[in-house]
């Protein structure tokens, strides 16, 4: 059975026990190959960087319980595999054939179909006011928090890629620093997001991929 090389090993190992630079040295190492992988099949650079992101967030969460009998690599494109799929389903659009993270990574998707019953739109409507409210209050509460501490920089580069939609190398370009600033504020706000939401304790059924294990 394949295992974690030495390297990524010593990866794993230097992220569990905190260090920044482990954690910047993993997302240089793998970033690049799973943003090829997404965008390759979703054709769209802003959400693929966002599915990636929600990949190494979910790698993060997993941590505790990843012993390395895994190749790393293959790891991380698992869940980055059940990321896309994630969004691809919210979007109305499913896998036509389950998603693979090996070397045959071929795969397309087709809308699903529309018909709806009453009962279930009604449910979807009632979800959506419920997630609106809780991102809201979030966002609220670290805009405010940026603002306190004066942190204009995060504060800019979250409203050039989450609200105007630009990729994280056109962000940086705009802002003066490098692609890989970005990434790491990119990561730091969605990672507080998460938590802040998830602090309001909400049903899981909101927020289900809150409570996933990956």
């Amino acid at each position: 059975m394949s295992t974690t090389s030495d390297a990524d090993s010593l990866l794993i190992e230097r992220i569990r026990c905190g260090d920044d630079d482990g954690w910047t040295d993993l997302i240089a190492r793998y970033e690049g190959r799973l943003l090829a992988f997404v965008e390759s099949r979703l054709g769209r650079r802003a959400p693929s960087e966002d599915i990636v992101q929600e990949a190494f967030l979910g790698f993060l969460n997993s941590l505790p319980n990843y012993d390395g009998k895994r190749p790393l690599e293959s790891y991380l494109f698992s869940i980055c595999a059940y990321k896309l799929t994630d969004h691809l389903r919210r979007e109305g659009r499913r896998p036509a054939v389950p998603l693979s993270a090996g070397a045959d990574s071929t795969g397309s998707w087709e809308v699903a179909g529309s018909a709806r019953v009453a009962s279930s739109i009604a449910r979807s409507g009632e979800r959506k006011n419920l997630e609106e409210k809780a991102i809201t209050e979030a966002l609220r509460d670290q805009i405010n928090r940026w603002r306190e501490k004066c942190e204009w920089t995060k504060l800019q580069c979250a409203e050039l890629l989450f609200v105007r939609g630009w990729a994280n190398k056109d962000a940086a370009e705009d802002l003066g620093i490098t692609e890989q600033q970005v990434a790491n504020y990119k990561f730091d706000f969605i990672a507080r997001l998460r938590s802040l939401v998830k602090n309001q304790e909400l049903s899981a059924e909101v927020f289900p991929e809150l409570y996933e294990d990956s």
